[in-house]
């Protein structure tokens, strides 16, 4: 057996409670990392991290003076910061003629604000280390959206153009890439699609015809925060099943 992909890396994940976050947060465990947790359900948050053993703050991280205060407690929790996973979020899924303005500033502010105001508040610490590496969850949406879902793929496309910048800023000494998942079987999906026939066409549009799992998204966010990617920045990992654009 090799050394662990993470040994000793202290890593800040945000929307640890459940889903794609909450499988990262396993993964990077078991792969050596010290992981400090955020999130705004504070009950899931404190069973994962009473779990993992990890330091957590239950954080709006749409609050930009919520997050700053947070990430300099967890940064001194894990005594410094090595790497960032930004993977809050949430979904809207209305028409274009049903989307409010609320809708929209919403959209924005959880799931594209949130990734500027935690890799705001973070840049010190990861500057502070070698190697340093922030991974931002953007989606196939904000790749290639589709109808009645406009407030979501704009800020997801948002979170994408916003990793190329910093990637270009904070080179060589911070690598910053985003993942791109497809329809993942998470807390996050089954509330966005309840009906199972809505499931069953989300499913359609992938080559591989089925929904990810957490753990799979969690092993592309892993490389992109290893080592192993050190030749890659400013790239989105699409992670879709061989997403069929129609």
């Amino acid at each position: 057996m090799g050394e662990p992909r993470l040994a000793g890396r202290r890593v800040l994940i945000t929307g640890a409670a459940s889903g794609i976050g909450a499988a990262t947060a396993r993964q990077f465990v078991g792969e050596g990392a010290l992981v400090a947790l955020l999130d705004l359900q504070a009950d899931k948050l404190a069973l994962v991290a009473g779990e993992l053993s990890a330091p957590f703050h239950a954080t709006d991280v749409s609050d930009p003076a919520a997050v700053a205060a947070a990430v300099d407690a967890m940064a001194v929790a894990l005594g410094g910061l090595d790497g960032l996973v930004c993977n809050a979020g949430i979904g809207i899924s209305r028409p274009f003629a049903d989307t409010t303005p609320a809708d929209w500033e919403r959209a924005m502010s959880v799931n594209a604000g949130s990734v500027f105001h935690t890799c705001r508040a973070a840049l010190k610490h990861l500057q502070a280390a070698e190697r340093a590496t922030i991974v931002n969850l953007g989606s196939a949406l904000g790749i290639q959206p589709l109808m009645g879902r406009a407030a979501y793929s704009a800020s997801k496309a948002a979170v994408h153009a916003l990793t190329k910048v910093l990637a270009l800023e904070l080179a060589p000494q911070i690598r910053v890439n985003a993942v791109a998942p497809g329809g993942v079987d998470t807390p996050l999906v089954r509330d966005t699609f309840t009906d199972p026939e809505a499931i069953r066409r989300v499913e359609s549009r992938y080559a591989l015809q089925r929904m990810g799992r957490p753990e799979e998204i969690a092993e592309a966010i892993l490389y992109l925060t290893s080592h192993a990617s050190g030749f890659v920045t400013g790239s989105t990992l699409s992670v879709d099943g061989g997403r069929i654009y129609y």
